[in-house]
């Protein structure tokens, strides 16, 4: 008897709950809400830019999942942000467009993501970080406060070494370079000595030339070395390129040129770029900078 009570409750309560879930009305619309956000004329300039032209992210606004957190960092200033907005799209995106023909090399092979950063990054060993490129995606650029738009030595040394030398990176990343750059230099690459092995600031990089390396940074590794070198050679004028290599005298010297051999022709035969051209029209748009406009973006 007391079975057949349970059971009956049993079944009363499974048809109350069953009739109760079926007969409630669910709202298709969503209590959640995201609030419309109006593009300033700058993110509206950015997107018809970067986004459209060459599907590129470019963020100005310091964000925590973008940044490291294992640096002490400032956000850029909304008009420093739109000096290295201006400089990069005119100096690197449309010099290899001008070089290539298409913004499809770009947009191909350029991180999607620019994300900027008002301050330097210094590390442990006390050396400024200027830029990083992780994966191939993402390309991070700090000092971003600091720019001195008429100062072209300024803008070489801290910014546009930096740029081309971390989208070089992609390029033997996608398609290796020949190993025999590898054997040139061998065992003299320094690792994480780099910043010791040849002395403090531009002192230090003469040094270094005098055993092969373009930058004491060039000796960190191979790689290092391989891009440091396509860096140097495309921001600098040919007298300038030419005033870099005496610096290694007759034992430094001919070392950089023969790895800069392997570099030139690799970039032809594997990528089908000279790099005369990309340095002939970065050079040619360097002395374009007075007449950008940099604050009225539309």
């Amino acid at each position: 008897m007391k079975k057949n009570i349970l059971y009956t409750l049993l079944v009363a309560l499974s048809t109350v709950v069953f009739v109760s879930c079926n007969s409630d009305d669910l709202n298709s619309t969503s209590i959640f809400v995201d609030s419309p956000v109006e593009m300033t004329s700058f993110e509206q300039w950015i997107y018809k830019e970067y986004t459209e032209v060459y599907n590129i992210d470019f963020k100005y606004r310091m964000e925590d999942i973008e940044s490291d957190l294992n640096y002490n960092l400032s956000p850029a200033k909304v008009e420093k942000s739109k000096e290295m907005a201006v400089l990069l799209k005119h100096l690197c995106l449309e010099t290899y467009t001008e070089v290539t023909g298409s913004t499809d090399f770009i947009r191909s092979h350029f991180p999607k993501i620019v994300h900027i950063v008002g301050s330097a990054a210094y590390n442990n060993a006390g050396t400024m970080i200027l830029g990083t490129a992780e994966g191939g995606l993402k390309m991070s650029l700090y000092y971003i406060n600091n720019i001195e738009l008429n100062d072209y030595a300024h803008l070489k040394k801290y910014y546009f070494k930096t740029i081309f030398h971390e989208f070089a990176h992609i390029f033997h990343q996608k398609r290796p370079y020949s190993t025999d750059f590898n054997e040139i230099s061998g065992s003299d690459y320094v690792t994480d000595d780099w910043n010791v092995a040849w002395g403090p600031g531009d002192a230090g990089d003469v040094v270094a030339r005098k055993s092969g390396f373009i930058s004491a940074y060039a000796s960190k590794d191979v790689d290092e070395d391989f891009v440091e070198l396509l860096a140097y050679y495309v921001i600098n004028t040919e007298a300038e390129w030419n005033a870099i290599i005496a610096q290694g005298g007759e034992v430094g010297a001919p070392i950089m040129e023969a790895k800069f051999e392997i570099v030139y022709n690799y970039m032809i035969n594997t990528w089908d770029i000279d790099l005369d051209d990309v340095r002939r029209v970065y050079l040619r748009r360097q002395s374009e900078i007075p007449s950008l406009e940099f604050a009225n973006l539309q």
